[in-house]
């Protein structure tokens, strides 16, 4: 989100000078003004192109970020006044970036800002939900209650990432040297090879049909023009994949096709369930109304299928219908979470019912990476071997052919 700098005047006469986020000036003039500031000047800010700016830029830590929130609670629980608590711990974060929001935040908050308004124009690091949750436990007056859930909230999100990503790294490993070593043998030893049994054998077609097929696959990959199109096209093929994806209509489409593919749509499917139900009994415990939750909670799935489910859902509701007879109408919720939600609405224990759901499906979720990271493996074994296999077959078939024709 862009930056604007600006020069207010404090209600005591003093001079003022920040920074706020917002997506336009008119917006920007509006968050000074939120702040119990009048602006005298406002204007977009430079961007630093230095070498420091740089590596400042990136985002907040998840680790950072839930050390913070847990520090936090324990603060305004012992009594500590948020500004203080604020203070404290920006002087002591190790993280440069967070460092530098929280004394955004703190001059926000001093100034008659509340938590949740001085968190959310920094919507990279705190997200709506983590800003809604704030704002809810603010009103509530259960601030410390609603931070350790968002702290347990982000620890198990970033379990489920983290579990998710380690079982993709050995077969995205195992992937990457089979290519280069493919590669690399069909570019260089192939071909030399290739030579010495057609200046032994004759001719190439006196070869087996395999053997042809691998030279001419050689003679592919050997060629300017395919290596060219292989180091211009892949990037390009990135960016417009990016670009597409980015869109509204694109990430829709895409999302869609992860949702029909076999073992990608059932571990896609198991984490939006266990992401729904966390972040909504969240939201839903913290006091924010159930319409709100299900808006919120649904830019929080990761799938634009399933979040345009929920926000249709949102609508029904608006209009009197219960979740739960609108998650049964679902393609993509199972039976099981309707009627857990079912229970949860009679018992008005919706939060503590989602809980419960969260727990299974993000159990769900290891024991399916587990059994995928123990099959994977073994298949990438399989698929390495065979292609060394058929590399040394197409090679060594026609040395031995020719070794028994001169004897």
């Amino acid at each position: 989100m862009p930056q604007f700098t600006y020069i207010a005047t404090k209600k005591n006469g003093e001079t003022a000078k920040g920074r706020v986020e917002a997506d336009n000036r008119i917006a920007a003039l509006e968050s000074v003004r939120k702040l119990g500031l009048r602006p005298l000047s406002v204007h977009a800010a430079k961007k630093s192109t230095s070498f420091l700016s740089i590596s400042l830029g990136g985002k907040v830590k998840t680790k950072d970020l839930v050390i913070f929130t847990r520090q936090l609670a324990t603060l305004v629980n012992a009594g500590v006044p948020i500004v203080r608590s604020l203070s404290t711990l920006q002087s002591q974060s190790e993280s440069p970036m967070l460092k530098k929001q929280l004394a955004e935040i703190v001059k926000k908050v001093e100034a008659g800002s509340a938590l949740g308004d001085a968190l959310g124009m920094h919507p990279k690091t705190f997200s709506d939900i983590y800003v809604n949750m704030v704002k809810a436990g603010e009103e509530g007056g259960i601030l410390d209650e609603v931070l350790n859930r968002l702290a347990v909230q982000q620890e198990k999100d970033a379990a489920i990432r983290g579990k998710i990503k380690g079982a993709m790294t050995y077969p995205a490993v195992i992937s990457f040297i089979t290519f280069v070593a493919f590669f690399f043998l069909m570019t260089t030893i192939v071909p030399k090879i290739g030579d010495i049994i057609v200046s032994l054998g004759g001719s190439e077609d006196s070869l087996p049909i395999y053997t042809k097929a691998l030279l001419s696959i050689s003679d592919i990959l050997k060629s300017p023009t395919f290596l060219v199109a292989l180091l211009a096209g892949t990037p390009v093929f990135i960016i417009v994949f990016k670009k597409y994806t980015a869109t509204k209509s694109g990430r829709y489409n895409w999302h869609r096709l992860l949702l029909k593919l076999p073992v990608i749509k059932t571990l896609n499917t198991k984490v939006a369930i266990a992401r729904f139900a966390r972040t909504f009994s969240s939201l839903m415990g913290a006091g924010v109304s159930i319409v709100q939750a299900i808006n919120t909670t649904a830019g929080a799935i990761g799938n634009a299928v399933i979040e345009k489910e929920l926000l249709d859902s949102a609508k029904s509701i608006q209009a009197g219908e219960q979740l739960s007879a609108q998650l049964e109408k679902s393609k993509h919720f199972p039976p099981l979470v309707s009627q857990m939600l079912a229970v949860g609405e009679e018992t008005g224990q919706t939060d503590q019912i989602l809980i419960k759901v969260a727990e299974f499906y993000e159990e769900e979720v290891d024991t399916f990476v587990g059994a995928l990271s123990s099959i994977l493996e073994p298949m990438m074994i399989v698929v390495l071997g065979s292609i060394v296999g058929v590399i040394a077959a197409s090679v060594f078939g026609p040395i031995s052919n020719i070794s028994s024709n001169i004897q």
